[in-house]
């Protein structure tokens, strides 16, 4: 790899030492949760406009077939009807969708399917009518006339058919092949004493939030200005896009935002939804409402995760020392490629997790199929990069006869090789790993239950004990999402985050926040704390807003962990601001130099005389009131605005030799799972689960812990129950709660939370992000554990979910 190495002399963050926090670290209730849960909250359904209409979609029951014709006069005819729009009709209304296809000048993505549906649920026309019962009975009354083709489900065989294919405007249903190489793979594998094989399956799961995708949108005749309402959580540099598939200048769109019932990734862009009803409104002049409603979700959203086939090598001594990893990838996307295969990217972050391996080659192809296409889901393919990670190393653990943990802890990288290059150039900006491990094998009473183990195993019950390290990439940098082609040589760089801080007369503070209300890592009351840290005031005394999109400022809102660490670069910038300004004040009005002034509980006072000093809400006073008492070229108020963009990043090589650094504040957690397995039913029971994670200097443990307890559940859900599954047709399995199978509380044990904190060195305050913890491990741990449980069985868990069905097939065979 030609990547020189950082020295730490090159990252320049702001750690505050843990006994000099004040707010930071301390365990507070969000700040948000009166208003929500007193009901104030206002999500995207809530909002109604005068005159408004209801939009609802008519959905292909085909995976794969022509449009013949569409004959949509009777329902346009129903009573309460407004306005029908066919696909056809839709392309010659607004542009193509932007999508990072293999070939987005060829726009194959729609709002509305217009020449071929490409999965089942694919929308092919849109009604609109006074309410959303009248709009339901119309849409029944739409006549389509298809030409039903072959559908195109396995994506193994798609891949290698040329003949029927998804977009005929292709040439191929692989959207991508690509190839990295790092740290000649070919030589490492040929001296390791030991190369380990496998095969394994991801299949597709994904974030079901109460609180569907939806948008509200008006258009101004008059002014041509439109304004989406809407629960994206898109921020204001997304939302071009939009702007120009719907011919609406920039300056005259406002997308404003709306609380989002849990997201998961899910709505990321929810572009669909904005521009069905956009598109309506426009078209009608009155304002459009469209809520997906369940099923609207489930066939038609973008929250699907990866679906993936791997084939997987990883070379090791009789030592134990981990040498180089092998990864042979088919993906299976759907009908289209929204992110590109940025989930890879996120792979790519962090391919040989928290071990010192130095060789890599990861083979990837991204194909077509007719199904819904993947989207954003918690984890965005490092789920599934640490699991079949982790699957590797217990496999050569077992092969080797040693212990899970006692593997992991000799092949971690260790403290003084931070900043830690991984192969491919992407960063690890610190880390400490084995306290992680040591802690959570605490935690868990690790040595206690292998005893327990033993004695319960005696009993003929069938207990295993798991484990999985794994890393937490955070804050991504845009390189990601087009350093797989080789044609781009110069793509987007920024991902900026603004914010807006006001100090009024009365000394309150207002941060204004561009990037939209989401309760993952509660921003509010992250903004709120971190506003609360610089100026010694309660937390509780910020008042937050969000800014629409018009004249907001840059904002790529939440996702790929990356919202606290980006808000705490864009708070702390714009406090600067203000301290500078009211230093000079202070100065000014004790007729003192600046840099004989320190800012200390509230206020500024003199180095040598802490007695002589003025207070913040002196000092607001000053600068709103007595102009004249200002140093000379001052203006009033204390207001401040701040763009903080990404804390480290580099571009790749032309050649792709080195893909740099894209991913830098990498987290760390250990998860250990205890559980029972009846080998008669193939029922997993979780007995007890310890988490560990260090993902820095932790604003708010308390929400961090909602964090860890929330992603767990759902990596519990991808392991042992949650799949959209579709038969040999391309049928959906899987289109309701009782076949897609959530865990209850019943299912989801208490888990043992523990931190460790080993600071960022190039963030604000040292943090990193960690909205994705849990999922991120969860299911190698448990893998793991059910792997322990059923070795007398020769199970090994090779395909999620394990379901019961699936572990008692492989039961009966191994017997």
């Amino acid at each position: 790899m030609s990547a020189a190495r950082v020295s730490p002399d090159d990252l320049k963050g702001t750690a505050v030492p843990p006994d000099q926090r004040k707010v930071i670290g301390t365990s507070i209730k969000r700040v948000e949760d009166p208003k929500l849960l007193r009901g104030r909250g206002r999500y995207i359904d809530d909002v109604v406009l005068d005159g408004m209409l209801h939009a609802v979609v008519l959905r292909s029951p085909y995976p794969h077939a022509r449009i013949v014709a569409i004959d949509a006069e009777r329902a346009r005819q129903a009573p309460g009807v407004v306005a029908v729009m066919t696909g056809i009709e839709a392309a010659s209304y607004i542009a193509p969708i932007p999508e990072a296809g293999p070939h987005p000048d060829k726009h194959v993505w729609r709002v509305l399917a217009a020449d071929k549906v490409r999965y089942v649920g694919e929308g092919v026309a849109v009604v609109v009518a006074e309410n959303r019962y009248l709009a339901e009975d119309a849409r029944d009354l739409i006549d389509v006339t298809y030409e039903v083709l072959e559908p195109i489900v396995d994506p193994l065989v798609a891949a290698e058919d040329t003949g029927n294919l998804v977009h005929d405007l292709l040439e191929t249903n692989v959207a991508l092949e690509h190839t990295f190489e790092f740290g000649d793979p070919d030589a490492v594998f040929a001296d390791a004493d030991l190369v380990v094989k496998d095969r394994l399956r991801w299949r597709r799961s994904a974030g079901t939030p109460l609180d569907t995708s939806g948008a509200v949108a008006e258009y101004d005749e008059g002014t041509g200005e439109l304004t989406i309402h809407s629960n994206s959580l898109s921020g204001t540099t997304g939302h071009f896009a939009l702007a120009a598939t719907l011919g609406i200048p920039g300056n005259k769109f406002d997308m404003k935002p709306y609380y989002a019932g849990g997201s998961f990734g899910a709505k990321q862009l929810c572009w669909r939804a904005a521009l069905t009803a956009a598109m309506m409104a426009k078209y009608t002049g009155r304002p459009v409402k469209y809520v997906e409603d369940r099923l609207d979700h489930t066939f038609n959203g973008d929250q699907i995760g990866s679906d993936r086939y791997y084939e997987v090598e990883l070379a090791v001594m009789r030592t134990g020392e981990l040498k180089g990893l092998k990864i042979d990838v088919v993906d299976d996307y759907g009908a289209y490629i929204q992110f590109g295969v940025a989930s890879h990217g996120n792979a790519m972050a962090q391919p040989t997790g928290p071990y010192r391996m130095r060789a890599l080659k990861y083979h990837v192809r991204a194909v077509l199929t007719n199904k819904t296409q993947q989207g954003a889901y918690r984890g965005f393919g490092t789920d599934a990069g640490n699991w079949v990670l982790e699957r590797m190393v217990d496999k050569a653990a077992a092969e080797l006869g040693m212990d899970p943990t006692e593997m992991r802890r000799m092949n971690f990288i260790r403290p003084d090789q931070f900043p830690y290059r991984a192969p491919g150039g992407n960063m690890y900006d610190s880390g400490d790993y084995e306290p992680v491990l040591d802690h959570a094998m605490r935690l868990l009473d690790y040595g206690g239950w292998r005893e327990k183990q033993a004695q319960m195993r005696a009993a003929g019950r069938h207990v295993g004990i798991g484990v999985a390290t794994c890393n937490e990439r955070s804050v991504y940098g845009p390189t990601e999402f087009w350093f797989w082609s080789d044609k781009v040589l110069d793509g987007p760089t920024s991902s900026p985050e603004g914010v807006r801080l006001s100090i009024d007369a009365q000394a309150s503070f207002t941060v204004t926040l561009f990037s939209k209300p989401f309760e993952g890592n509660s921003p509010d009351t992250v903004a709120s704390m971190l506003v609360a840290e610089e100026f010694d005031i309660d937390p509780h005394d910020v008042a937050v807003q969000h800014h629409g999109s018009k004249g907001g400022l840059p904002s790529a809102g939440p996702g790929g962990s990356r919202l606290t660490v980006m808000l705490a670069g864009a708070v702390q910038g714009a406090s600067r601001v203000l301290k500078d300004k009211m230093r000079l004040i202070a100065a000014h009005r004790l007729a003192v130099n600046k840099d004989e002034l320190e800012w200390v509980d509230g206020g500024f006072q003199l180095i040598d005389l802490p007695e002589t000093r003025l207070s913040l809400a002196q000092l607001a006073e000053i600068a709103h009131f007595y102009k004249i008492d200002l140093p000379e070229g001052m203006e009033s108020a204390l207001d401040a605005s701040f763009v903080y963009d990404h804390p480290f990043l580099t571009k790749p090589a032309a050649d792709r030799s080195d893909l740099g650094i894209f991913y830098p504040c990498v987290g760390h957690a250990c998860h250990l799972a205890v559980v029972e397995a009846d080998p008669e039913t193939g029922q997993v029971t979780i007995l007890d689960y310890a988490a560990v994670h260090d993902s820095g200097v932790l604003v708010n443990p308390r929400s961090y812990d909602g964090q860890i307890v929330g992603g767990t559940a759902q990596g519990i859900a991808t392991t042992l129950s949650e799949e959209f599954a579709f038969d040999d047709s391309g049928q959906p399995l899987t289109t309701t709660f009782w076949d897609y199978l959530m865990p209850t509380a019943m299912d989801v044990p208490e888990i043992r939370i523990g931190h460790e904190e080993t600071p960022s060195p190039i963030t604000a305050n040292g943090v990193k992000g960690g909205g994705e913890a849990g999922r991120l491990m969860a299911p190698s741990a448990l893998s793991s554990a059910i792997d322990d449980a059923l070795r007398e069985f020769g199970v090994r868990v090779l395909d999620l979910p394990a379901t019961p069905e699936r572990l008692v097939t492989m039961i009966d065979r191994g017997a």
